[in-house]
């Protein structure tokens, strides 16, 4: 009966540690970092929280070490434009999010969906969507990893995974920024010197505030104007470190098209973290409208909401 008992405390903590609440990670407000018109709050985890994933790798980690490599699916024909082939050369699995960016192939893409590929010699592929509307090469390019998408485009991308209206939005942007670009890629954006010396100058404030810190951190919010622009949270430090420098890229981006001053007290903030923290049950109501989940054998791996 003992050992039942045990057993039954055992399981009972794995399932806690399954999720991510309150009960596993808190809301650092206190150590909230601000530049310009973008605010960045850690989330933390508790107690025997955050230390595990350590079988996994980031696909920008294993992309720069060379453990993985990204190509085109096969031939020119265009059935393969929502597909590229991963080879995960790592002895890890390697975790791909949605909303990454590839550029180079026959046309530049973005990942469609979070997903694990398991460490293997064989082929594996993964869904993608094309923000390049103008370009489909016979030649293919190597593929460069190109960080997050700003979530302007994100949000487009987990609420539809709809083509036309991915284009509608990069249009929108290139547009909005007065960039001519032949091909209609979202990452010609990164031409344009304003904009790029802009996100770098964000980029290098929150990177160093991260380095700076403790490394105690799986998530943050971020706030601009108004409005929380986003919030991502992962189930290790490993996992959020891995992610973090190409994350800070989407939302430094973001602040710099489509940003204000920052004017969303913390009380309003806690009201959207409460939403999304306090149990399972309302996190899942919230979510199911505002972001999305992702999980491994029923652990949560990465919480995404807009």
């Amino acid at each position: 009966m003992k050992y039942l008992f045990l057993a039954g405390l055992f399981f009972s903590s794995m399932v806690v540690c399954a999720q991510i609440t309150y009960e596993t990670v808190y809301v650092d407000y206190d150590s909230a970092w601000q530049y310009k018109n973008l605010k960045i709050i850690p989330i933390r985890p508790k107690a025997g929280f955050g230390h595990s994933n350590s079988d996994i790798i980031s696909l920008s980690q294993a992309l720069r070490q060379g453990l993985a490599t990204v190509s085109e699916r096969g031939t020119a024909s265009t059935e393969n434009v929502h597909f590229l082939r991963i080879n995960n050369n790592s002895n890890k699995s390697l975790f791909i999010s949605s909303g990454e960016l590839m550029e180079g192939g026959r046309q530049d893409r973005i990942t469609a969906r979070d997903t694990i590929l398991s460490a293997s010699n064989k082929d594996q592929y993964i869904p993608v969507m094309c923000v390049e509307e103008g370009r489909w090469s016979d030649k293919e390019k190597k593929f460069i990893y190109s960080n997050y998408a700003n979530p302007h485009l994100r949000k487009i991308l987990d609420e539809n995974k709809n083509q036309v209206l991915i284009w509608k939005e990069i249009s929108n942007q290139l547009g909005q920024g007065n960039i001519k670009n032949k091909t209609f890629s979202y990452l010609s954006r990164n031409m344009d010197k304003k904009i790029s010396t802009a996100n770098d100058e964000y980029f290098r404030y929150f990177q160093n505030k991260f380095k700076n810190a403790d490394s105690s951190i799986v998530g943050f919010i971020c706030v601009s104007g108004d409005r929380v622009i986003g919030c991502d949270i992962f189930s290790s430090t490993d996992l959020f470190y891995g992610q973090l420098d190409p994350l800070l890229k989407g939302y430094t981006d973001e602040a710099v098209f489509f940003g204000a001053t920052v004017s969303l007290p913390d009380k309003s903030v806690k009201e959207y973290m409460d939403k999304l923290l306090t149990n399972e049950k309302s996190q899942e109501e919230f979510v199911r409208e505002n972001g999305k989940i992702f999980r491994r054998a029923g652990e949560v791996i990465h919480i995404n909401t807009f």
